[in-house]
């Protein structure tokens, strides 16, 4: 099995600053550092797309957004846990004073 090849942080923005800033082309920079032309454009859209600073953040780095999200869901998974234990000890209780 062949493993997916990862780049940087740096050489992605180094790659998009080849074609935007200094003017090149995506066929001629994809050419030189070896990379597809389509991965170079996709590059390009992600870091003109988004904020600069969450472009490419990697793997497992989550926007804030995307962090608050996650602690949301897992809040409303415990007060479910929460809401079922209550339930549960009510028709206990309910059961002992009768």
């Amino acid at each position: 099995m062949v493993k997916r090849k990862q780049y940087t942080k740096e050489f992605k923005l180094d790659a998009i600053s080849l074609v935007l800033d200094q003017g090149h082309t995506t066929s001629e920079v994809s050419r030189n550092l070896e990379i597809t032309p389509n991965m170079l454009r996709r590059w390009i859209r992600e870091h003109q797309a988004g904020d600069a600073d969450q472009s490419f953040r990697g793997n497992g780095k989550l926007t804030p957004e995307q962090e608050e999200i996650r602690q949301l869901k897992a809040q409303i998974k415990r007060l479910k846990l929460e809401r079922e234990i209550l339930k549960e000890a009510t028709v206990f209780f309910a059961k002992e004073t009768k």
